[in-house]
């Protein structure tokens, strides 16, 4: 018997896999999926109405890499290929990105032309930045902060206009604090093999990209083919982990919701209690847990504190999200994604997304603000009420985008605790969880955002390749 402890889109993906490798060949092992809550998903939820659509976590989804085209294997696999709204290369949501500087908006460069050209806030061309990185000389290190990295091969301007505003936006993070692992392990690589990120560059591409090929579906060589830049689901992002629920469920998968777990204990390497919190005991062979890390580390602490003691060492932040429905018949946006406010500007929100633009059939002015992050305790204290997050929205939107409009709608949610934060060192300290685990022969594999990624895409595929190495060994 194998367990799923989480139900958001961790969970599902691994009792997806689970069932496609029919629960490691063995048709007899019975799976079932614990989650706490009464709903599947996790962060990934939609209020929907005639008129719009409210995305509390992700909105768009991009199909990138082999994980990125994992995902929509898996999309096309599930009968979701229909219901897919791609975001093309050359739509307004793919090429119109802003950044808030200095009391303006200021659109980034999207083609290879506007590298060449003075575009403010930088003092200079962006290809000026390579310049100074064939000046660089070589920095031995293990790690860095992706601040620190930018900086120092590229200059301030970047790492404060560019990479500190996108980290914002990707985990609500700081970007002095962040590994630069976390987005750029082959151009710190690079540095650290060859003395120079261009160096690296213009080496590798004489020495070939050896990455493992994966047989694509129709709609991932449909993305690949229309250069789609992202693309969300019609109906709301939320389809997606209740069409893998249905999944689930028709396969026999049995989901206990509202189960909370009080302490996981380990008898031996094949079998394993999970102590729930009305005092039932469930006994499996194998956990899946998909839940965040510090939720685990409360799990194992009583018979293993030094594995809780690593699960607790990786942080997250709280987020807030205000969204902003605003009826009226004149678009009170520019057509773009939306903007980021890079830290140095100290302004109390991360960003602003420009959801009539990304999401289709919205109907007037649809936005989502995003407030606090890593400094959301700075900002906002310990329990500030909605109210207060929705007040500093509105009066945000009124200084950046000039809406004087009251909303017709909104909706205000405070994420606790939601995005975990790879800071320098996570790396190695994910390896240490891991081999700690091995070490004891524990039966868990650990999958999800605390560990290989915080976007759909990876914690989809790290549930692929967590699945494939217990099937595999």
């Amino acid at each position: 018997m194998a367990a799923i402890l989480g139900g958001g889109l961790g969970g599902l993906s691994t009792g997806y896999y689970l069932l496609k490798n029919n629960v490691c060949n063995n048709n007899n092992v019975k799976l079932f999926l614990l989650e706490a809550t009464n709903q599947c998903g996790g962060w990934v939820k939609t209020i929907r109405t005639k008129d719009y659509l409210f995305e509390q976590g992700p909105r768009t989804i991009r199909p990138k890499g082999m994980p990125g085209l994992n995902t929509l294997n898996m999309m096309q696999d599930l009968g979701l290929s229909e219901h897919i709204a791609p975001i093309r290369s050359d739509h307004p949501a793919a090429k119109n990105r802003m950044i808030y500087v200095n009391n303006t908006l200021h659109m980034l460069p999207s083609s290879f032309r506007g590298i060449f050209q003075r575009n403010e806030p930088f003092s200079k061309p962006l290809i000026y930045a390579a310049f100074n990185d064939w000046k660089q000389p070589q920095k031995e290190m293990k790690d860095d902060s992706i601040y620190n990295f930018v900086e120092r091969r590229f200059g301030k301007e970047l790492a404060d206009y560019a990479i500190s505003p996108m980290i914002c936006g990707i985990c609500a993070g700081d970007a002095k604090e962040i590994s630069v692992k976390f987005l750029m392990k082959t151009l710190f690589e690079h540095e650290q093999n060859h003395g120079g990120v261009m160096k690296g560059l213009l080496k590798s591409m004489f020495t070939g990209n050896l990455t493992e090929e994966l047989e694509l579906t129709e709609l991932a060589k449909s993305a690949k083919e229309e250069k789609w830049s992202v693309y969300t689901i019609k109906g709301g992002l939320e389809t997606f982990p209740l069409t893998l629920k249905n999944y689930l469920t028709d396969n026999n998968v049995a989901m206990h919701f509202n189960t909370s777990v009080k302490e996981i204990e380990f008898i031996d390497s094949s079998v394993v209690n999970l102590k729930k919190d009305n005092g039932e005991v469930l006994t499996a062979n194998h956990i899946y847990s998909t839940v965040p890390a510090h939720v685990l580390a409360r799990l194992v602490e009583k018979q293993h504190p030094k594995l809780s003691t690593y699960l607790n060492e990786i942080p997250f932040v709280t987020v807030g999200i205000v969204n902003l429905y605003f009826d009226t018949d004149k678009s009170l946006i520019t057509p773009a994604f939306g903007f980021l406010v890079p830290p140095i500007e100290n302004r109390s929100i991360l960003g602003v997304v420009f959801d009539s633009c990304c999401i289709p059939d919205q109907k007037g002015t649809v936005l989502t603000v995003m407030l606090g992050g890593r400094w959301f305790h700075e900002k906002f204290g310990e329990n500030p009420a909605e109210s207060k997050l929705l007040e500093v929205a509105l009066r945000e939107i009124k200084a950046i985008l000039k809406i004087d409009e009251k909303p017709t709608a909104y909706n205000v949610s405070i994420l606790k605790r939601c995005i975990p934060q790879y800071v320098v060192g996570h790396y190695d300290r994910v390896d240490s969880i891991r081999e700690y685990i091995e070490n004891n022969n524990l039966p868990i594999s650990l999958v999800g955002s605390s560990y290989d990624g915080v976007g759909v895409n990876d914690v989809i595929f790290s549930a692929k390749t967590q699945v494939g190495e217990v099937c595999t060994t």
